[in-house]
């Protein structure tokens, strides 16, 4: 089993954070593409996988089900909020999802409100906020994004420019709240 994977019941617990990240920018989609419910459905499906109502298995099925909604959108921060809600529907299978969910939440952010430089780390600091101690602990069991072979926080999409930034001062703001 992958680092990134985390146990099952550690997923439950960083479905719902992961999910409260990407809700919180899905206007930012929903504004230009009003008609497209799939980004609004995977979250849903992310709480409801968080809440124990989805297994793993039925939430993968789901996932692949409607395509991506993120081709569909034009805008680079609509595109941002519907990656924000795909990756939170990833965590059912791989934990490490979470911080992706985040970082586009975070970069959705950013990009929505280009006359606010902090945009991004003010949204980190929020996201922080939002984390309880037991999602907080999973989370920090997950190694370095980058330095890790394979899956998300490998050094492919979830490493590099923005995002990767993004996911480093979340882990950093992770590591320093588990000391405190």
């Amino acid at each position: 089993m992958s680092p990134q994977t985390l146990s099952y019941n550690d997923r439950r617990l960083v479905a719902d954070w992961a999910a409260a990240c990407a809700e919180r920018v899905l206007s930012l989609f929903e504004v230009e593409c009003p008609e497209d419910s799939r980004p609004r459905d995977a979250i849903a499906r992310t709480r409801a996988f968080a809440r124990g109502e989805l297994d793993t298995a039925s939430q993968i099925r789901r996932r692949f089900g409607g395509g991506s909604t993120s081709r569909d959108a034009r805008s680079p921060a609509a595109v941002a909020a519907a990656r924000s809600a795909g990756q939170s529907s990833a965590v059912c299978h791989m934990g490490a999802h979470a911080l992706g969910a985040a970082a586009f939440a975070a970069k959705a952010m950013s990009i929505a409100n280009p006359d606010k430089p902090l945009a991004a780390d003010e949204e980190i600091s929020w996201q922080m906020d939002q984390m309880t101690s037991e999602v907080r602990n999973a989370l920090s069991s997950l190694p370095p994004v980058g330095e890790h072979v394979s899956g998300p926080l490998g050094p492919r999409l979830l490493a590099r420019g923005q995002i990767g930034e993004i996911i480093r001062k979340l882990q950093a703001a992770i590591a320093v709240a588990k000391k405190s």
